[in-house]
């Protein structure tokens, strides 16, 4: 179990926004973390890493004392048992594949997860490659396997699949779920996308300006109302348009497109860009706005 009481003063473009989030994760876990940029999402991670101070923390990793400000604990970041993918990838443009897997071992570390990683992650025919001749998808593969070396109790995934395309997106999605269940870790993941916090999370935080407010499975946050259906998708809102008496909305989920028929009073409540989900137990299928 993870447990984090943590109080930080942001500085940001609207000037200051104090960060004060109380959670509690348990172990085994795939959690998400949703909100507009500058929630303070990022900030969240790199607490608990130990990459960023905060005026006032408390972690409790298991029975292990991470942090405590009043007892003045602090833990250092390479004795924290975490994996972190952020964004850019962070390779050694000077090694390998496989070297860069291997430079992440601990001094004393078997290379044989590192083989083991090679495999699961599919970067045989890629290990003799250096970063700058692989693809945006390949350097993330490599990126997850990295983090995953030490066998770290935790992983920390900072929108690591925000600039990849649908087809590498959704490959990496699975990728990171065949990571999270083989290894049991504890994932923490910030996204944007709803469709992947379905796919992959079990639980969601939804933060906004600095605060906790919401948490539950992805169906109770993202749904105002529990929705009894046999079929259900999460999308995006990509045009609305009239045709005869009713309103034609189609929604964008993946790499297919939903026509929803919709009347006029509830095409008014729609617009471009929404995220929704489409909820249908026979011909009917109806259409949830979502946070």
């Amino acid at each position: 179990m993870i447990q984090i009481d943590a109080y930080k003063m942001l500085q940001t473009a609207d000037g200051e926004l104090p960060l004060a989030i109380s959670l509690t994760i348990e172990k085994g876990q795939f959690v998400a973390i949703y909100g507009n940029s500058g929630a303070g999402k990022t900030t969240i991670l790199r607490i608990l890493s130990g990459l960023t101070d905060a005026e006032k923390v408390n972690i409790k990793v298991g029975e292990s004392i991470w942090d405590d400000s009043e007892k003045k604990v602090h833990l250092p970041v390479q004795k924290r048992s975490i994996g972190f993918v952020f964004q850019d990838f962070a390779l050694f443009p000077n090694l390998t594949v496989k070297e860069n897997l291997e430079f992440a071992l601990s001094k004393n570390d078997s290379k044989e997860i590192v083989e083991e990683l090679i495999d699961l992650m599919e970067l045989q025919s890629l290990q003799n490659s250096k970063p700058q001749n692989l693809s945006g998808g390949q350097k993330q593969r490599v990126a997850l396997a990295r983090a995953i070396v030490r066998k770290p109790e935790i992983l920390l995934l900072d929108e690591p699949l925000s600039a990849l395309d649908d087809d590498m997106r959704f490959k990496l999605q699975d990728y990171i779920l065949k990571i999270h269940q083989k290894y049991q870790l504890t994932t923490l993941m910030i996204s944007h996308s709803i469709a992947e916090i379905f796919k992959l999370s079990d639980q969601v935080i939804v933060l906004d300006k600095g605060k906790i407010i919401k948490e539950g499975t992805p169906a109770t946050v993202f749904s105002e109302q529990k929705i009894s259906s046999k079929f259900q998708l999460t999308g995006e809102i990509i045009s609305i348009t009239k045709s005869d008496v009713v309103y034609i909305v189609q929604i964008s989920s993946g790499n297919n497109i939903v026509k929803v028929i919709a009347t006029e009073e509830d095409a008014k409540e729609y617009r471009i860009g929404q995220k929704v989900l489409v909820a249908s137990k026979a011909f009917n299928p109806i259409i949830q706005v979502l946070i």
